[in-house]
């Protein structure tokens, strides 16, 4: 959090509109980027980790409002094909987890909030300060379910200076779309409040012939509230509250024997979910140096869902849930400096409140259950960067962490389990030039262990952490005087006690650790500025994510790739931005083939995608249209659930926006 400047600053919209003129007019060098992946401002250069930082206006005005579209534009990152609105699992450096764990190998961060489950990883991108998406274990300084990564979200926090912003869209299939941002202050130098929302509402693709009518039918809605208060130069709350809303159809699932994009379904199919979260946000400058942050949240999502799975007239299979997920979590930081040493030592609490119940219908039966989960963490961590010389610099860290959980399936005894996990990163830079760096880095993240909540018939079994080793170097600077950035890294993880997910029958689904695998790859970055106007800007990453040793009962799966996780994916991007306001820009991405089972049986294969933009720029004004899949790939997840689903793609999609700042 930045402590205010008390003066009157300019309208903060043609700043921004500046920076999306990628190299247009007097712009001769990349900006320089400040992060805070170490929970600490630092200059993305100097970061000795895999990091991608996508700003929030460039966001903004390419269309991308969901976080499912980043996977398009960062080399390393993509998302499991589950075709529900509210739910993604997130796959970073091969590893993943499934959401039947209730739990991620990938952290997501939206203003200190965790999220720690697939169940309510979303966000609808809106008014946004910067996106950080740091690849590599992150246990150190996140803890659990920060194994694989951390996808950490800025949003705009309210300011002396006003802003507002209104814009609308309208595409194919009836897209309609509103969004707005509005700050404005309320007590000079003293007191800032700002609203900000989204609503979109999309007719579906996947027609069900039994009433004439689209299944899978899209409404979102998203409202922010924030309200910030500096009663001195020293002292930043923010308070924030936000709520998003589903109101969808069906998820975006078939037969896989049936036409595409086709169903016969007469059993009602929808998704009525909620994700609401508040926060209080809390900093202090103390006269020493020494500063203090406190981030309170409670971050609660209900999964609110009924789907038909076999397609058909009758109502012979479906499943329904109605969850509950409540996270209570604060955060105590603080940080200062030792000579030209910089620290930061915290404590982090949690306590998890869930509220499950699941229905299944069967052809003989209709079975529900109830349980909840109940879960606590304790956690105390440090992290210091020492300077060796003029040259060298170590950064270091630690964690150590306690979980416990209880688990209480309807009508049965209460099941318990803890554990105690110490989680080392260490990290050696080299400054080989004032514009390039070197390093090397060794890192342990975990996963949190659980319990197989819906499987009776395996005495609701529980299953253990999983736990990574990862080893890194990398090089990141800038060339040809700052109008070149680059980053590379390879990197080795060693997984120990994989939790792997199985499903014997249709509807049995449990996880195991019944794994251990590697993951090798390699990631590279590029932004170039190559003339006036012009600027590329291109991500790839290789990862050969594979079981070491693999047995489920008589099949043995070694050398089996891991699900969901892509060899390659990667993207470029090329936009040129015209003195006289208008540009256009092309993006072509590309994801490898992926696999839907341990036992490698069902898969999507590898697509790549082209998306088009233009638009025209007049005074407050901003005029645009897009091309989303140009060609209308089709890359279909065919056998999820273990052959009985098949996730469909969605088409082609044209769109204009109109927007207006001021």
């Amino acid at each position: 959090m930045t402590t205010i400047t008390r003066h009157r600053a300019a309208p903060w919209w043609p700043l921004a509109l500046a920076g999306l003129c990628h190299g247009a007019g007097a712009q001769t060098e990349l900006p320089a980027v400040t992060v805070t992946a170490n929970k600490q401002a630092q200059a993305l250069d100097a970061v000795p980790a895999g990091v991608t930082v996508h700003e929030g206006e460039v966001l903004e005005a390419a269309g991308v409002t969901s976080l499912r579209a980043l996977e398009e534009i960062t080399p390393g990152l993509s998302f499991q094909p589950f075709g529900q609105s509210g739910i993604h699992s997130p796959v970073v450096r091969g590893l993943s987890a499934n959401f039947f764990s209730f739990s991620t190998s990938t952290l997501l961060l939206v203003d200190g909030v965790p999220t720690l489950m697939a169940q309510g990883f979303d966000n609808s991108l809106l008014a946004i300060d910067r996106v950080e998406v740091l690849r590599g274990p992150q246990s150190t300084l996140y803890g659990r379910n920060a194994e694989a990564g951390v996808i950490n979200i800025h949003t705009l926090a309210p300011g002396y200076a006003a802003r507002t912003m209104l814009s609308t869209a309208f595409g194919s299939r009836g897209k309609q779309g509103l969004r707005f941002d509005l700050s404005r202050p309320l007590v000079e130098d003293t007191l800032y409040a700002s609203v900000s929302g989204s609503w979109t509402r999309q007719h579906g693709f996947i027609d069900n012939t039994l009433n004439g009518g689209t299944a899978d039918d899209r409404e979102q809605g998203d409202a922010r509230f924030a309200l910030r208060w500096t009663p001195d130069r020293d002292t930043d709350a923010t308070l924030r509250y936000a709520q998003q809303t589903w109101r969808d159809g069906a998820a975006l699932w078939g037969a896989p024997a049936a036409a595409r994009a086709t169903v016969a379904s007469g059993t009602p199919s929808w998704n009525h979910s909620i994700a609401r979260t508040l926060s209080l946000d809390v900093s202090h400058a103390f006269a020493s140096g020494l500063r203090l942050r406190s981030i309170t949240a409670r971050n609660e999502f209900f999964d609110r869902v009924m789907q038909d799975t076999d397609f058909r007239a009758p109502d012979t299979l479906h499943i329904g849930r109605d969850h509950r997920f409540q996270t209570l979590s604060q955060e105590l930081r603080l940080e200062g400096s030792a000579g030209a040493s910089q620290w930061l030592a915290g404590l982090y609490l949690d306590r998890d409140d869930h509220a499950l119940a699941n229905e299944q219908k069967l052809p003989l039966a209709l079975t529900r259950s109830l349980a909840e989960q109940r879960g606590r963490t304790a956690a105390l961590f440090t992290h210091w960067s020492v300077p060796l010389s003029a040259q060298w610099k170590v950064e270091a860290g630690a964690r150590i962490e306690r979980n416990e959980l209880n688990f209480t399936p309807g009508g049965q005894p209460r099941r318990s389990a803890d554990d105690t996990r110490f989680s080392p990163k260490l990290a050696l830079q080299y400054q080989a030039t004032p514009d390039s760096h070197l390093y090397a880095s060794v890192s342990e993240g975990f996963r949190a262990g659980g319990f197989n909540v819906f499987v009776p018939a395996a005495n609701y079994a529980a299953f253990a952490p999983e736990t990574v080793r990862s080893f890194e170097i990398g090089t990141k600077g800038t060339l040809l005087q700052r109008r070149l950035r680059y980053a590379a890294a390879l990197y080795r993880m060693n997984v120990r006690d994989m939790q792997v997910q199985q499903m014997p029958t249709p509807g049995v689904v449990y996880i195991t650790n019944a794994a251990s695998a590697t993951s090798t790859g390699a990631e590279f970055e590029l932004d170039y500025l190559l003339a006036t106007g012009w600027r590329l800007q291109s991500g790839l990453a290789f990862n050969r994510t594979r079981f070491g040793t693999f047995r489920d009962g008589s099949d043995v799966y070694d050398g089996h790739r891991n699900p969901f996780a892509p060899d390659l994916n990667g993207h470029v991007g090329l936009r040129y931005d015209a003195p006289k306001g208008w540009h256009v820009q092309a993006t072509l991405t590309a994801t490898g083939k992926v696999y839907l089972d341990a036992a490698n049986r069902y898969s999507r294969n590898g697509f790549g995608l082209l998306n088009l933009s233009a638009g025209k720029t007049w005074g407050a004004f901003e005029l645009s249209a897009y091309v989303h899949n140009l060609a209308d790939r089709r890359y279909d997840a065919v056998g999820y659930q273990n052959g009985i689903v098949t996730v469909y793609s969605p088409p082609r999609e044209v769109g204009m926006r109109l927007t207006w700042r001021m």
